[in-house]
């Protein structure tokens, strides 16, 4: 069984986040797995699951739980996608719009829930 994300202390992301115009693998791995944490806390269910390649992956936001085979909802893109994503330098519709993220299903907008850096969660 996966451990459960955890978000990382705050120096720890203040570390890598500094470090992203050159990052190491280690700095994407750990923002990766901090802000899929953070949208876990933000957005709990098990109806999407998103994707990010090869470090982490996490189900999120309310609905139809998924147990075994292919989710109803699949949101997938790359370690920097997500992380621009989640730091809001990048805002959803024009990641999905550019091709860097592929969702599909019913309820796989991540819209509401980004960014996760500066902002409240949705009610």
């Amino acid at each position: 069984m996966a451990r459960r994300l955890r978000p990382a202390p705050p120096e720890q992301v203040a570390q890598a986040l500094a470090r992203l115009d050159d990052p190491r693998d280690g700095d994407l791995r750990l923002l990766t797995k901090h802000f899929l944490a953070v949208l876990s806390e933000r957005a709990p269910g098990a109806s999407v699951e998103v994707r990010v390649p090869p470090y982490a992956a996490a189900q999120v936001i309310p609905g139809v739980r998924h147990t075994r085979g292919t989710p109803p909802a699949v949101v997938e893109l790359d370690a920097r996608t997500w992380i621009e994503l989640a730091t809001g330098a990048v805002a959803w519709p024009e990641a999905v719009t550019s091709g860097a993220v592929r969702a599909s299903g019913e309820r796989a907008d991540l819209a509401p829930y980004l960014p996760l850096v500066g902002s409240t969660p949705p009610n």
